[in-house]
């Protein structure tokens, strides 16, 4: 089985608009540093025991806590992760610059694509736009990097098998979706793999629980979101209030 695939987003020490996008909807992915210490705990006790990579860690949107917060105490732990880089983003207060993702990539974290403009949802795109979101931003983090980048992570977890091949035909040969699932499948060249989310709330054992190998903890991650998706599309805008209603169960 493949490793588990753990999704977080930004780091901050007093308010949650510090770094990356500051909105009530992206507040409620972030964490405190102590929320953050929590969660690294649990990981370092799966780490030691044993030596199969029982997860991976990944951080979307590119904010500069990343270079800030993160990195040093995932180095810390001997843990690197994927920082995953809204493009246009890049250099924008809050959000990492130029500077800082060359040096997150010599000290081995992976660096992706979170495409150019987060544009949501991604899925409403036309096929063509979607290219363009996926190449333009490869374009620019391999000139800041000065080597090939082929892995990205989907905005918004807007999914659908045409946002699937428009990153395989972008080069893409790993693309993150947000569905929580283990299970890995391909399309053409690329491999897609769903991630279990780290949320504003989450009980301090989540990450364990989620990373453990013999997990119920995924399996209710799962029903969760099954249940946003099914009532999403009837709810509209009041659908971040229910969908916190929905996802207590799992914290």
């Amino acid at each position: 089985m493949p490793p588990v695939s753990l999704l977080f987003h930004d780091v901050f020490v007093r308010d949650p608009r510090e770094s990356g996008f500051a909105s009530p909807a992206a507040d409620r992915y972030k964490l405190s540093v102590r929320a953050f210490d929590a969660q690294l705990a649990g990981l370092s006790y799966i780490q030691k025991k044993g030596s199969d990579p029982f997860f991976r860690l990944t951080f979307d949107d590119g904010g500069e806590s990343f270079y800030t917060i993160v990195a040093e105490k995932l180095e810390a732990r001997g843990m690197r992760a994927c920082c995953f880089v809204t493009t246009e983003c890049i250099g924008r207060r809050g959000f990492l610059t130029a500077a800082q993702i060359r040096e997150l990539d010599r000290r081995g974290h992976t660096i992706g694509t979170h495409s150019v403009s987060h544009p949501s949802p991604f899925s409403a795109l036309t096929c063509s736009e979607m290219r363009r979101e996926w190449t333009d931003s490869l374009t620019a983090l391999e000139d800041i990097v000065g080597h090939a980048v082929t892995t990205g992570s989907l905005p918004g977890g807007s999914f659908s098998h045409e946002v699937a091949l428009s990153a395989a035909e972008s080069g893409l040969l790993l693309l993150f979706n947000s569905e929580p699932v283990r299970s890995v499948h391909r399309l053409e060249n690329c491999t897609i793999a769903g991630r279990f989310t780290i949320r504003a709330g989450a009980h301090a054992g989540l990450s364990r629980s989620l990373a453990h190998p013999a997990s119920w903890t995924r399996t209710r991650q799962w029903a969760s979101w099954n249940a946003k998706r099914l009532v999403k599309p009837l709810l509209g805008s009041s659908y971040p209030r229910v969908a916190d209603w929905i996802h207590g169960g799992v914290r």
